[in-house]
């Protein structure tokens, strides 16, 4: 087996596939799925948060008659 990276022999031959800039440094659309992941994740809990914000104002919180300075 080669210990050159750059030399594809006995790695399965044939020519070594070009990495974009971002890819070589591990941010490939790998990372781009990921991430977008994370955004609907994110998304998601946003808008679970604001529809209890929305159920406890629209319930009024008839009780809370605490004054604020």
């Amino acid at each position: 087996m080669s210990k050159n990276i750059n030399n594809p022999v006995g790695m399965g031959g044939g020519q070594r596939k070009k990495l974009s800039r971002a890819e070589r440094q591990n941010n490939g659309p790998h990372r781009n799925l990921d991430r977008q992941g994370a955004a609907d994740q994110k998304a998601e809990l946003v808008r679970k948060m604001r529809e209890k914000v929305a159920a406890a104002e629209g319930a009024g919180q008839p009780g809370d008659d605490t004054e604020q300075s």
